[in-house]
């Protein structure tokens, strides 16, 4: 079963999907996978971090930049930290985990051809995932599903107990 969060640019998805994380790591389970925070410098958003959820190794995944490739809005992708962090982390997921939790399946990290490659082979596995998807990419890729999944919109109005219902659904899913 796959579980998708989508909404607008800062509805608190990544919030919601750090609860249901925070929840299920309670009850015991292993999560692994990534996450991609933004890095703030005065008050600026100046890039992005890319974060294995099981060891906690990080490195860039894209920062401001004037030139370089892939280019994604105002954003140069580091290739080299993405592949290193977020294919390893995908990787020992697999291998060691409960449940596969990535934020996000967005351009930044569909840019990179062997995480790209590494999330869509979790996309058709029969592992469980939990995932945030760029509002502008979900119909693209929950066209391309072919297993049971879910989507769960946040919003102004629900972004306070979505989480829980998200675990829930989760949990039962997993025993």
């Amino acid at each position: 079963m796959k579980f998708f969060i989508s909404g607008p640019p800062g509805v608190g998805k990544t919030t919601t999907f750090l609860k249901v994380i925070e929840l299920l790591r309670e009850d015991g389970l292993r999560i692994g996978g990534f996450i991609c925070p933004e890095v703030r410098a005065g008050g600026r958003r100046i890039g992005f971090k890319i974060v294995d959820l099981m060891s906690g190794e990080e490195g860039w995944l894209a920062k401001l930049c004037e030139g370089g490739e892939p280019r994604i809005g105002r954003y140069c992708v580091n290739v080299e930290a993405a592949t290193a962090v977020g294919v390893n982390s995908i990787k020992k997921a697999v291998e060691n985990s409960d449940l596969i939790a990535i934020d996000e399946i967005g351009p930044m990290e569909l840019s990179v051809p062997q995480l790209r490659s590494a999330i869509y082979d979790v996309l058709r596995s029969d592992r469980v995932l939990l995932a945030v998807i760029h509002w502008k990419l979900k119909d693209t890729i929950l066209k391309s599903l072919s297993g049971r999944w879910e989507l769960f919109s946040v919003s102004l109005s629900n972004r306070d107990w979505i989480h829980k219902d998200l675990y829930f659904k989760i949990r039962d899913s997993l025993y």
